[in-house]
């Protein structure tokens, strides 16, 4: 595919994320179209303003902002471990943050405590997988581990899932219900939390403007370690920094939306082939690229069968699996 400029790129997106976001405001339940529902959202005495300001509007912020923190962790994931195929949700870092997350709301624990569960599992399950990697947490760990990452993912992903399945299986009730349609990617209860919102969207500037300000140390680290320490990183450091930012980014996310899989693959993938692979372009491109993704899916959750909702996490799975299936059978073994 032809490479553009970045700039160019995220003007575009910017303009597709504009629009994506006008339309996800328009439809639903109650389709209200474009014009109506701008007058809606700017005039209090429309009636259906509330629908807009209170439901709508925080439900597609909260969709960007996970869609954003989901892909620049599989960006980053990707550079970390050199391999085309890492993310959050494929390594098990989704896994880890649900069951952190389950694990407090079982507890019946305030908000704060589910958001650091998520944070602390995600991280967790990071750590984990490095360790179990390359058998240590060194300068030099990280390198070269190919698809034993993967193989280790899947299976963090698997203890994971029998964790979270055996706190699921010990509840009972409203609370049960909930837990399962959370686990399977659930923006529904984003609206009544808007505290909640505004910490995701923090998050995600967050982690965009630390990555941005290392952003000529990975291009330089994705061409090796020895290569990137003789040019003067600080290895080392750097990647502990892409740990933490990761950590904290698919954290944050699955405390706000549940389990949400493969945006951190199809996000980084689709503006590699764009843009090419310099982060300063690359990571703000997977945050547009990733939110656009997530507001879409859930629009189709909302408007698919309205007035029922689909779980957002499975309508992006039926996107997000063909591609991954496909790039894992191209890519060579």
């Amino acid at each position: 595919m032809r490479r553009i400029s970045p700039r160019s790129a995220l003007a575009c997106l910017v303009f597709v994320a504009l629009a994506v976001t006008a339309g996800a405001l328009s439809v639903g339940s109650a389709p209200f179209g474009w014009h109506a529902s701008w007058q809606a959202f700017f005039d209090p005495a429309d009636p259906a303003h509330a629908v807009m300001v209170g439901l709508r509007a925080p439900r597609v912020a909260a969709a960007f902002a996970v869609g954003a923190l989901l892909a620049m962790a599989g960006a980053l994931l990707q550079n970390l471990l050199r391999n085309p195929l890492a993310e959050p949700y494929v390594l098990g870092l989704s896994g880890g943050a649900a069951a952190g997350a389950l694990a407090a709301i079982a507890l019946s624990l305030p908000l704060f405590w589910i958001s650091a569960g998520a944070a602390a599992g995600s991280f967790t399950s990071l750590v984990m997988l490095l360790i179990i990697a390359r058998r240590e947490f060194s300068a030099a760990a990280f390198a070269h581990a190919g698809e034993r990452l993967i193989l280790s993912g899947v299976m963090l992903a698997a203890l994971w899932s029998a964790l979270i399945s055996l706190v699921v299986g010990l509840e009972s009730g409203a609370r049960l219900q909930g837990m399962v349609f959370w686990l399977m990617g659930d923006l529904g209860g984003a609206a009544a939390n808007i505290a909640m919102i505004e910490g995701a969207a923090f998050a995600a500037l967050f982690v965009l403007v630390a990555a941005l300000s290392d952003a000529a140390r990975l291009d330089l680290l994705a061409r090796g370690d020895e290569t990137a320490a003789a040019l003067g990183v600080a290895v080392a450091p750097l990647k502990l920094r892409i740990v933490v930012l990761a950590a904290l980014a698919a954290g944050v996310a699955v405390a706000v939306a549940g389990t949400i899989g493969f945006v951190g693959l199809v996000a980084p993938h689709a503006v590699r082939r764009v843009i090419g692979n310099a982060h300063r372009g690359l990571l703000p491109g997977a945050a547009l690229t990733g939110g656009v993704l997530v507001v879409f899916a859930d629009t189709l959750a909302r408007f698919a069968i309205a007035p029922r909702q689909l779980p957002v996490g499975a309508v992006m799975a039926i996107i997000g699996a063909p591609v991954f299936l496909l790039l894992l059978w191209k890519r060579p073994m």
